[in-house]
């Protein structure tokens, strides 16, 4: 009988940064440097993608452009995604350490995966110089995938499949319908479904609620199940194979997956 054989696991969202704020934060600063101010909806709609191709994306909004050129007096262009892809680059690196709490249950949730025999990979929207940062402050607290890969490792980042195909040639696991992408974006879930794996998205922790823990555990129930309902129903649309809350829900999830692969079921 085949079985799972791997999870290739998102970092901001997933792993650490409950929320999924680094990103957000830095990139409301790097537009409001050039006149322009963006909403968090606008800076997240695009989350998880590889960081130069979220710029673009967050300039090419019809609101940020008009923004843009009433700002600047002309459209967004090349040039000006490259120079605030230049001046995100070295902000971000400063600040990811401060993101790098572990989500809840992720240590556990690690351990529980390795002893059902699963390798864990990993890819991010963070380039290599970032996750210098970030991957030993997860270290230090008890994470530490088996791989890492980023979008510069590889011709690209997501919805490209080219970080899974990496993370399944250095651990070594084939076919890919041996794999499941575990991710809180949209473009997670593209990723997983673009390199032939099974998909399961993070609702609760991540980018799609955005919300702290803080802000979480204090929001009336009546206020927050709406959001997290639709958080859920955005990654259901995306074609996620199952959704849960958070990653340390997951293993009844990936019980669910092996059975649909047992039975003949391909993703």
């Amino acid at each position: 009988m085949e079985k799972l054989g791997g999870v290739i696991l998102d970092w901001a969202g997933t792993t650490v940064d409950f929320g999924c704020f680094a990103p957000t934060a830095v990139f409301l600063e790097m537009f409001r440097a050039h006149g322009v101010e963006i909403t968090i909806a606008e800076a997240r709609a695009p989350m998880g993608t590889f960081k130069k191709d979220h710029i673009r994306a967050i300039t090419q909004m019809p609101r940020v452009a008009e923004a843009w050129q009433t700002a600047s007096g002309r459209l967004p262009d090349e040039a000006d995604v490259d120079a605030l892809y230049q001046a995100f680059i070295p902000r971000q690196i400063e600040v990811i350490g401060s993101y790098s709490t572990l989500i809840p249950g992720v240590a556990g949730a690690v351990d529980a995966l390795r002893a059902r025999g699963l390798r864990i990979g990993s890819c991010t929207g963070y380039t290599r110089a970032m996750m210098a940062e970030l991957v030993p402050a997860a270290a230090a607290q008890g994470y530490a995938p088996d791989a890492v890969v980023c979008p510069d490792d590889t011709a690209g980042g997501r919805p490209a499949p080219w970080m899974c195909f990496r993370n399944a040639e250095l651990l070594g696991i084939y076919p890919m319908r041996r794999w499941v992408k575990i991710g809180d974006t949209v473009s997670d879930v593209h990723e997983g479904l673009n390199a032939g794996m099974w998909a399961i998205g993070i609702a609760m922790t991540g980018n799609e609620l955005g919300l702290s823990r803080i802000e979480l555990e204090s929001m009336p129930s009546a206020k927050l199940q709406p959001r997290l309902q639709a958080a859920r129903a955005r990654l259901q649309q995306a074609g996620a194979h199952l959704v849960v809350d958070g990653l340390s829900d997951v293993l009844p999830a990936l019980d669910a997956l092996e059975s649909r692969l047992q039975a003949g079921e391909r993703p």
